[in-house]
């Protein structure tokens, strides 16, 4: 299991957008498990709705790319790259998250080639789906494109 003291040892996020809290199970190259608490505090609730907070969808899929990032850059082959969006298919919100909810995230990389890849995940709250869907990433030397 990685705390966030470990997982800033592999990503360059930090706070407030590191989006991750706990790998609960790591597979380098093919697939993590993790964590995310909603925090109720969060700045982004002041607007986004003032009177129903709900946690922003566009944060929901960071969440889940940073857990994917995780499971790429763990690798030994891999230091010093970052990972970076290139696209979303077919991607899915089933429920609102709310502030003080834990995001229980999946990631299996299904495809990695070169610097571009492919992965297929999902966010669940209390073992119902919050959302599903594809992640596109590339992988670039030190923030350089």
């Amino acid at each position: 299991m990685l705390d966030r003291t470990r997982i800033k040892e592999i990503l360059p996020h930090r706070e407030p957008f590191l989006l991750l809290d706990r790998v609960l199970e790591l597979e380098p190259g093919k697939r993590a498990r993790g964590l995310y608490f909603v925090d109720p505090n969060a700045s982004w609730f002041a607007g986004h709705f003032p009177g129903f907070p709900v946690f922003p969808g566009v944060l929901q899929i960071e969440s889940l790319a940073q857990l994917g990032a995780v499971a790429i850059l763990c690798q030994p082959e891999m230091a010093g790259k970052l990972a970076l969006f290139a696209g979303l298919d077919e991607v899915k919100f089933r429920r609102q998250v709310r502030p003080g909810e834990t995001l229980e995230l999946e990631v299996e990389i299904i495809k990695a080639r070169g610097n571009y890849g492919l992965g297929q995940g999902q966010g669940a709250v209390s073992g119902e789906l919050a959302f599903q869907g594809l992640l596109k990433f590339a992988l670039t030397e030190g923030g350089q494109l």
